[in-house]
């Protein structure tokens, strides 16, 4: 296995041009392990930790630019605000040592259905910057995934930055596990309030081969609270709505059956998961958190 080690990001981009096969590696929280238990074998591995711009971010009044190799830590520490839902995400990651070098660059690169981070990203609403020697592209986030573990990469790229929505609403994340931490998720969902485009995105973790987004009901919750005025007045949402709502996500899901939970369990704990933080992000709403306007 040879080791590639750029000083920086055109040097990285040669570099993934001439080895197209070449893994690249930061907080390296996935590429180790599947190393370690001998899951692969690459026969290049491209260092990326001197690529000083990846580990960097920028705000502007509507999007945050994240830099691929920014660790969850500092999303955590200093990105609270802006992208709350990447955040709470981010807490449920691994443990301290792990949130200190995972990177949400890294975890889209593993493209697993399971990843913490793309249910928000999903939610918030993502474009992923990704380039080559050839130029550069932004990927929806959405059409970023395209099988289990695969991804819309072309061999001779590598992703740059991830583009997300500032969060002008509330969000929110939750995540079922076998445990409280250090957990693969058996299903992981997210929701984001959009009070500027008055639009609802979601998000859906290991519940389908790939992260999905629950676009019925985005469109029926969407549809309920412009006809009903909830958007304007902040009155408490109708039951009935919410049920129908968990019900969609629920059926959004394709999952399968595995070690770490069936099916059916994964379909209702995602319905579960949609109810009750449909019910947090509300409840924060009519607060204040995204109106313009008093609460009814």
């Amino acid at each position: 296995m040879d080791f590639l080690r750029p000083a920086g990001w055109e040097e990285a981009l040669a570099a993934k041009a001439e080895h197209p096969t070449a893994v690249p590696i930061a907080g390296g929280t996935d590429v180790m392990v599947e190393i370690n238990f001998d899951h692969r074998r690459p026969e290049y591995l491209l260092d990326l930790t001197r690529v000083a711009e990846l580990a960097e971010w920028e705000t502007t009044d509507r999007t945050v630019r994240l830099g691929a190799a920014v660790p969850y830590t500092r999303i955590i520490e200093e990105l609270r605000t802006e992208l709350p839902g990447l955040a709470l995400a981010a807490h449920t990651v691994g443990s301290p040592q792990i949130r200190n070098r995972g990177t949400v660059g890294g975890n889209l690169g593993a493209a697993s259905p399971a990843g913490d981070a793309h249910p928000a990203l999903l939610a918030a609403g993502a474009e992923v910057e990704v380039a080559s020697v050839r130029g550069t592209r932004r990927i929806p986030v959405e059409e970023f995934f395209t099988g289990v573990k695969r991804h819309a990469l072309e061999p001779d790229e590598l992703i740059r930055a991830v583009h997300i929505r500032r969060a002008d609403g509330p969000q929110q994340f939750s995540k079922v596990g076998t445990r409280n931490a250090m957990v693969i998720a058996v299903c992981a969902f997210a929701v984001a309030l959009h009070p500027r485009t008055r639009t609802v995105r979601t998000g859906i973790g290991s519940a389908a081969p790939t992260p999905v987004r629950a676009h019925e009901a985005e469109e029926f919750l969407g549809a309920a609270l412009e006809e009903g005025g909830f958007w304007d007045s902040g009155a408490p949402l109708d039951p009935s709505a919410v049920r129908r709502f968990a019900e969609l996500c629920a059926g959004a899901c394709r999952p399968i059956d595995d070690v770490r939970g069936t099916a059916d369990y994964r379909r209702r704990a995602v319905g579960v998961m949609a109810r009750r933080t449909l019910g947090w992000t509300w409840e924060a709403y009519r607060e204040g958190e995204g109106r313009t306007a008093p609460c009814a």
